[in-house]
C-alpha cells in the first residue's frame, strides 16, 4: 500500500478536490501526492463520491486492488472513451489467438519435419513415357502376327493393356539366327519368311 509522505502534504484526491486531507482520509493510502493524474482520471470517469462509497464497502485488504482496477479502467476510458479496457482486452485476445495459430502451425511443421526423417524413401519415379508407349504397342503387334499364321500356333504374347512392364522388350524383328534368316520367335512351327 502506498502512503502519504507526511501529514502536511495532502493526497492527490484531497488536493484535486481542494479540501483538507485528514489523517483518516480514505483516499490517502491509494492516491499519493506524487500521482495526481491517477486520481484525476478516476474522478473524471467514476466520480469521487462513487469511489468513496465503493472503498467504504470493501474490506481494507481489498481496497488496493479495487483502486488499481478503477485506475486502469479510468486510464483506458480516457484513451478510448468508447471501448475503454474492453478494447485493450479484445486487442490482446486477438493477438493471443494469432500467436496461438502461429504456434500451432510451427508445431505442425516441426512434426512434419520430424516424421520425414523416419519415413521410408519415396518410390522410384515412373518410367519415361516413351517406354510405356512402346510396351503398350508391342502386345498388339505380337497378337497380330500370331493371328496371321506366322510362327505356327500357340506362340502368341499377351500383355495387360494398363500394366506396363518394368523393363523394355527386345525388338523381335531384328534378331537373326546364325544362318542369317529372319525368324519370328513364337512357340510352334518356326516358319521362315
Amino acid at each position: 500500500m502506498a502512503s502519504s509522505s507526511s501529514y502536511n502534504s495532502p493526497c492527490a484526491a484531497c488536493k484535486f478536490l481542494r479540501r483538507k486531507c485528514l489523517p483518516g482520509c480514505i483516499f490517502s493510502p491509494y492516491f499519493p501526492p506524487e500521482e495526481p493524474q491517477k486520481f484525476i482520471n478516476v474522478h473524471k470517469i467514476f466520480g469521487a463520491s462513487n469511489v468513496t462509497k465503493l472503498l467504504n464497502e470493501l474490506l481494507p485488504h481489498q481496497r488496493e486492488d479495487a483502486v488499481n482496477s478503477l485506475a486502469y479502467e479510468a486510464e483506458a476510458r480516457v484513451r478510448d472513451p468508447v471501448y475503454g479496457c474492453v478494447g485493450a482486452i479484445t486487442f490482446l485476445q486477438r493477438q493471443v489467438e494469432r500467436l496461438q495459430k502461429e504456434l500451432d502451425a510451427a508445431n505442425a511443421d516441426l512434426i512434419r519435419y520430424a516424421c520425414n526423417e523416419f519415413t521410408p524413401p519415396p518410390p522410384p519415379p515412373p518410367l519415361p513415357i516413351h517406354h510405356n508407349v512402346a510396351l503398350r504397342q508391342r502386345p498388339a503387334e505380337f497378337s497380330r502376327r500370331s493371328s496371321m499364321g506366322h510362327g505356327g500356333g500357340g506362340g502368341g504374347f499377351h500383355q495387360t493393356p494398363n500394366f506396363p512392364m518394368p523393363y523394355s522388350l527386345p525388338n523381335w524383328n531384328d534378331h537373326q539366327n546364325p544362318s542369317g534368316d529372319h525368324h519370328y520367335y513364337g512357340g510352334g512351327g518356326g516358319a521362315s519368311i
